[in-house]
């Protein structure tokens, strides 16, 4: 087990903010946290690396008890937080060159150690840049770059991918693919659903301070009653649809956008839910067009799980 976090609590005077929060990654995997605002995410992170005391609990890493003075353990972790953090008088080699200095101190080694990074993140080109002229995407890439230049074995990225461009994303993403590949073990957060359930093992949903279910992907969309997201253009609309519809036992929701004409109706878990639909369509003489049926996505398991209501920060 490379973490493990028995019964944490953080206290921020009256405010609870982890609540014996219990947490196990395992060695190898991409472990997505997910969590609305507020619920915990940052400060579990942040005493996990032991950059916050907390009131009560242990955590463990490769084993061992985790402390601020762990500087063995330290130096076999890889941080790559949400708010990009270089120094903008320095270019891009001399950043990536910094920050493996902390951890590696042989010279030779630590240049073949940032050409390496250098080259993962694809920024050959910009290495005499300064920060502030490379676009949002870029800069990204030289904070991962920096974070993972001294080849640690355990990376946390917190929000990698926020604010940047759909291509840069990608190029990200697969980054943290290949680092994973290589042997090192990932936990990742983030508030893109399709991006964790693209590249992430296993996923546990935070609320309120603890964890309120984890699994695999397809083992949270068991969790959950929501099944087939199934659309229908319907050629002819008529309003009484929308209540024949809805009247359906296996129907949750149905919505009609007259735009496309598409109709689309949220159903139960269960088997047969669009044949039953296409049955009540074909005995009511509704002419169709186009059909999709669609599975429950991890987005669906997010909102069932912790609500639909907004978060403010916390």
């Amino acid at each position: 087990m490379i973490i493990k976090v028995n019964n944490l609590v953080k206290r921020y005077d009256e405010l609870i903010a982890l609540d014996h929060f219990n947490l196990e990654v395992r060695e190898g995997e991409i472990f997505g946290l997910l969590g609305p605002n507020g619920s915990g995410k940052t400060t579990a992170i942040n005493c996990i690396l032991s950059l916050l005391k907390y009131d009560k609990g242990t955590i463990e890493i490769y084993g061992r008890p985790m402390a601020p003075d762990a500087y063995d353990i330290k130096r076999n972790i890889g941080i790559i937080m949400q708010n990009v953090a270089v120094f903008d008088e320095l270019t891009v080699y001399e950043n990536i060159d910094y920050f493996c200095g902390m951890y590696i101190f042989d010279k030779q080694r630590r240049r073949e150690l940032v050409e390496e990074a250098i080259e993962f993140v694809e920024l050959d080109s910009f290495r005499k840049f300064l920060p502030k002229k490379l676009s949002g995407g870029l800069l990204r890439r030289l904070n991962i770059a920096c974070g993972i230049a001294h080849r640690p074995k355990l990376i946390i990225l917190d929000e990698p991918t926020v604010a940047v461009d759909p291509q840069s994303r990608r190029k990200i993403l697969e980054g943290i693919r290949k680092l994973n590949e290589e042997g090192a073990t990932i936990v990742y957060t983030s508030h893109y659903m399709e991006e964790v359930e693209e590249i992430c093992t296993r996923i546990a949903i935070m609320d309120k301070g603890k964890v309120i279910a984890s699994g695999t992907k397809d083992e949270l969309k068991g969790m959950i009653n929501s099944g087939e997201k199934l659309t229908v253009e319907i050629l002819e609309f008529n309003p009484n649809i929308l209540e024949g519809v809805g009247s359906l036992p296996s129907i949750v929701s149905v919505d009609y956008n007259e735009n496309n004409n598409m109709l689309v109706a949220k159903s139960r878990r269960g088997k047969n839910n669009l044949s039953a639909l296409l049955e009540y369509l074909r005995n009511n003489q509704i002419n169709v067009g186009r059909i999709y049926s669609e599975p429950p996505t991890l987005n669906d398991v997010f909102l069932e799980i912790t609500g639909k209501e907004l978060r403010d920060h916390v």
